[in-house]
Order: C-alpha cells, then structure tokens, then sequence
C-alpha cells in the first residue's frame, strides 16, 4: 500500500504549477536595481558627456532622458542624495534645455522635459521650467496635431503634457495631449496605428495592414507597445481624477493589460513581434520591463486582478533579475535602437546594444514598482478590470 500512495502523492506534487513563482523581497530588489544603476553611474560620471556611436549626440536625447525617469522612481524608494545630484547635474550640464531648442515639435526632444518638471517639484527653480513649459505652449497654441506619427512619442511626451496641466490646472494642456494622441490612435497610417481587435499598437505606417510578419501575423512591437503601456501608466499616474479624457487613457491601459497576459512565453519573457515568436525569438528586456512596470502599477492602484497578473510578473521579473543583470551591473538582452523586431539583433547576454541608458531606465521603472508593490497592502481591484 505504501508504494501507490508514494506514487499517488508524487504525481499530485507533479500537477502543481511549478511556473508559479514568488516577487523577490523588497531588500533583493532593491539590490538588483542598485547595482545596475551602479554600473551606470560609474560609466558615465559626467552627466554632460557626449554620447557617441554611429554621430555624436548629446547626452539629453531622449534615450538618457528615459534612464532618468527611472533613476527618479528608484528616488522615489530609495532617498539617496546621489541619485538626485545626479540627476540635477544632469539638468544643470544642459541649461535645463532641450534638444534642437524650444522650437522643438519631436517628442523625442521634449522628453527631457518629464525630469526637469519631476526635478521642479521637488525644487520649483525657474530654471527648471522655463524650456519645457515653452516648446509645450508653442505646441498648445499651434493648430498641428500629427506631431505623434510613431508610437514611442506617447511616452515622450504625454506626461510632460499631463504634468503641466496638473500643475498649471490648465485643462489646454489636456485637450492638446488628447488631439496629438487622438490622431496618432485613429488617423496616422491611414486608419490609426491602434488595432482595438487586437488591443495593440502597430509601430508607425509602415507596420500597418498589408503588412505581415513571417509568420502572416501583425506585426507588434514589443517594446513600442511598452512604451504605449508607459505613456498609460504615467499619465494616468500623474492626471487627477475627473481630467479632461483621463477615462480613455484608463480603459486604453486596461484593453492593453487583456492583451498581454497570453502572449506572455514560458520563460517569462514577451518576443520582440509579439505575435510572432519565430521572427527573432530570442530573450529581449525592454519590452518585458515596460509590461512589468504597467501590471505592477495596475496592482499598486487597484486596477487589476492580483490573482491572474502577480504570477505573470513574477515570472518576468524573476527572469530578466537572474538572466540579464550581470555581476557588475551591466544589462543584457536589451534591444537596440530601432522600430521593429530585426533592429539591433542578434541581442544576447553579452550584445551591447547602441545606447545602455533608456534599457536601464525601462528596468528602473518595474522594478521600482514591484517595490512599491512588496509594500503595499493588497488593494482590491476594480470591477472593470478583472480582465
């Protein structure tokens, strides 16, 4: 009798789902993000420095500028005055500019400005204001709104839109954000780069339907949908409630959220085409991070089903923590620059993508989010969001 109920209960332990698993502690988390961020700061000392690969660039382009929105979340948890002075003296080092000047309609120039306005806040300097709020009024008093013909632009600039209208309680800054992301959602590409079907975003035009994947599917971008994912969160993060179409960017966000849980792979991670897993297959941590970061925030605000989405960001976490941070600091599997899933490849453990900063960024923002998640109770979601 003894081997049958061996058997018996091995077979039970065998049907558990040995997929699920456990958020690192606050503490691990934290160690994880210090010592890639580390890695960072000691690189580039001089926050001013040029950022040279195939040009020479400045260093506000808006790949820094995305590293920095996450070294202000890490902030945010983690009050270490370095990480403040280092982004100030960034700011400092560039007059508190832009790229290309205030004329600047690119939302890739204008991201800076999600810093500068976070560093006014903590420290309300002119100085700090003056660029960004100035190229964003120009923008609000032109009548132009196909500015945002490229998905990644949401995040760029939509909660430099959202932050100066919650600071100002200028609801002209809300309606011109709206018109830009309206246009870029229905009209740019023909149709609007957003497939409600499908609950994504194709990159730009040149993604739209005819064209296909190898596989005959769409072709969705991770990491541009990520970005969509992130203009979502920030912007609802920073809207209060009762704004001006703050209601779209939620229900945005929680069709998006229905879309990603069952592309997710088996190892954590989501393919760079996200309908495609044969057309560079491979681990990739951009995208993976700005899901993560997403599902965490939709958690840490009641907006999602705990049960159904910490196990999918467990796993993601987990995998890009054990898989990607090297000893030093140094992240792998980051995609380089680009618009689709052929640019920047092959991306490996050890492949150094064109710009370090913006991948670090990306895994700054989930995993301060997981953070803020370890320490929050738990917060019942809302009914429209149990997806």
């Amino acid at each position: 009798m003894l081997r049958p109920i061996l058997t018996a209960g091995l077979a039970a332990l065998l049907t558990l789902p040995l997929t699920a698993q456990e958020l690192p502690k606050k503490k691990a988390l934290l160690k994880t993000m210090t010592r890639a961020n580390d890695y960072f700061m000691r690189k580039w000392p001089d926050t001013g420095k040029e950022i040279v690969t195939n040009k020479t660039r400045p260093s506000h382009i808006w790949t820094r500028a995305v590293y920095y929105e996450g070294l202000l979340a890490l902030y945010s948890v983690d009050k270490q005055p370095r990480y403040y002075d280092y982004a100030v003296d960034w700011g400092q080092k560039h007059q508190w500019g832009l790229n290309r000047g205030v004329e600047t309609r690119n939302a890739d120039n204008q991201c800076a400005g999600q810093t500068y306005l976070a560093l006014y806040q903590i420290d309300p300097q002119p100085e700090r204001l003056r660029d960004i709020k100035a190229s964003i009024d120009r923008m609000v008093q032109s009548p132009q709104v196909d500015d945002w013909w490229w998905i990644d632009a949401l995040q760029m600039a939509m909660p430099v839109y959202a932050r100066l209208g919650a600071m100002t309680q200028d609801t002209a800054y809300y309606g011109k954000m709206y018109r830009l992301y309206n246009y870029a959602k229905t009209r740019h590409g023909g149709n609007g780069l957003y497939n409600p079907q499908d609950g994504l975003w194709w990159r730009d035009k040149d993604f739209v339907p005819p064209y296909k994947e190898p596989n005959g599917e769409d072709c969705y971008w991770s990491r541009g949908n990520g970005w969509v994912v992130a203009a979502m969160v920030r912007t609802l993060e920073i809207m209060p409630p009762g704004a001006p179409h703050r209601e779209e960017y939620e229900q945005m966000y929680l069709r998006m959220m229905q879309a990603l849980p069952p592309l997710q792979r088996q190892d954590g991670y989501w393919n760079v085409s996200l309908h495609d897993p044969t057309n560079y297959g491979g681990k990739e941590l951009t995208g993976t991070a700005l899901f993560v970061y997403g599902m965490a925030w939709g958690l840490n605000h009641g907006l999602l089903d705990a049960q159904k989405y910490r196990p999918i960001i467990a796993k993601a976490w987990n995998a890009m923590a054990k898989e990607c941070v090297h000893k030093d600091g140094f992240l792998g599997y980051v995609q380089g620059t680009g618009k689709e899933p052929k640019d920047g490849q092959p991306v490996s453990y050890t492949s150094k993508p064109d710009f370090e900063d913006y991948g670090l960024g990306c895994f700054l923002l989930a995993g301060t989010e997981l953070y803020k998640l370890q320490d929050a109770a738990p917060v019942k979601a809302t009914t429209t969001a149990k997806n």
